[in-house]
């Protein structure tokens, strides 16, 4: 048992990756017990699944990845094994705790909420005294990282805050999800998607020159900001510009990016796929406020969204999980037969998912597809896990 902790605990992105995997499996798997009528709480759809995928799942995937790279980026020491497995247990222990109070004991939630935000404050002080001590010139990504990261903490503390029974409850909790998945998830996402991706690119195909724009994080924060804004003031006009500049904008920085897309294997193509995404889920979201404008009666629900949270994010994750699993645990950093199909078919859920969302303008059973798309999801994960999950737990 002694030597079986110390390997799982020897690399920080082994605790954090275990601990987001399976808590994706199991509030993914509350979402489905919900929608099927299986399982009956009485929190909203904001608590146990907005919240539960940004403050819990994501977030922990990430912290993971800044735990091995950030020392990397700011050439500074590894940070203590005691003191990242102190915050893996705050978030283990809370987690479970938010997870248990949503099947039976709501009043709880926002005790369990705020040890969440504790050991998001722990992780925020972490790598900013990791930036603040390091000594090198160019601290630009790791700036941002940060910038996007404190503004998930405020995020958080107006979630917390959303929690007690106010009357703009409802308020703070929409503008939480918002700026949690809009600038920080999405802004920490991007931040580590255009320092990586264009690297591991020059790494594998020399003869690639990295394009980006001097200041792609500045544009992309600013753009950010200006769509949570406009969704706060659910201003159609407002969100029209926004989303329409931030798509002129990504496409315009994937085309200099120039990506080899067919000089790279596999596990780099999954990356490159993520960042597609990107503007697909903002010409949804141009189209949904244009329609909105014109007084057209069609209804988009979260297709925009879910088109970024899951094609984005969730193909990137799992993209940036395998590369890191195999590569931190000895193995060629590779995607086999077996793991290009788990990616196929996530591309097919998440069209899936978006399809799921116009149903309501049809005589199709909108919630029999948001279950289809759920249980797909959730079947890959579980594939996913039975390779990669034992490979993390069982450590090096």
């Amino acid at each position: 048992m002694t030597t079986w902790y110390k390997n799982f605990s020897s690399q920080p992105h082994q605790a954090f990756f275990s601990n987001g995997m399976i808590f994706f499996i199991l509030f993914l798997s509350l979402l489905l017990g919900v929608y099927t009528q299986k399982i009956s709480i009485n929190s909203s759809i904001l608590d146990y699944h907005a919240y539960s995928m940004i403050h819990i799942v994501f977030i922990q995937f990430f912290i993971g990845f800044l735990y091995v790279v950030f020392p990397r980026f700011l050439v500074q020491a590894q940070i203590k094994v005691s003191t990242y497995m102190k915050h893996f247990y705050l978030y283990f222990f809370s987690s479970v705790g938010f997870f248990i109070s949503l099947l039976f004991a709501n009043d709880y939630l926002f005790l369990f909420s705020f040890t969440l935000l504790i050991a998001q404050i722990l992780s925020f002080k972490t790598l900013y005294e990791i930036y603040k001590n390091s000594k090198v010139t160019n601290k630009y990504d790791a700036k941002w990282i940060l910038i996007c990261f404190f503004a998930g903490l405020i995020s958080h503390i107006l979630f917390y805050i959303s929690f007690f029974d106010v009357s703009f409850s409802f308020t703070l909790k929409k503008l939480a999800i918002n700026s949690g998945f809009y600038i920080f998830l999405f802004g920490i996402i991007f931040a580590v998607s255009q320092r990586m991706i264009p690297f591991f690119t020059q790494v594998k195909v020399p003869e690639y020159k990295i394009n980006k724009s001097s200041k792609i994080m500045e544009i992309f924060f600013f753009l950010m900001l200006l769509k949570v804004i406009a969704m706060f003031f659910e201003n159609a006009y407002f969100a029209l510009i926004s989303d329409t500049l931030f798509f002129v904008f990504i496409v315009n920085e994937l085309v200099r990016w120039n990506l080899p897309l067919f000089k790279v294997s596999a596990i780099m193509w999954v990356l490159y796929l993520s960042l597609f995404w990107i503007p697909l889920g903002f010409f949804i979201s141009v189209l949904e406020n244009s329609f909105s404008i014109l007084n057209i009666n069609f209804i988009f629900e979260k297709a925009s969204l879910h088109t970024f949270a899951l094609g984005y994010f969730t193909t990137i994750l799992l993209g940036f999980g395998t590369r890191v699993v195999l590569g931190h645990s000895g193995r060629t950093p590779y995607a086999n037969s077996f793991t290009k199909f788990l990616f196929l078919v996530l591309q097919g859920v998440i069209i899936l998912r978006v399809f799921a969302s116009f149903t309501l303008n049809s005589n199709l059973n909108y919630v029999f597809w948001i279950n289809i798309s759920s249980f797909l999801l959730l079947l890959i994960l579980l594939l996913w896990s039975s390779s990669y999950l034992k490979i993390l737990l069982k450590g090096k």
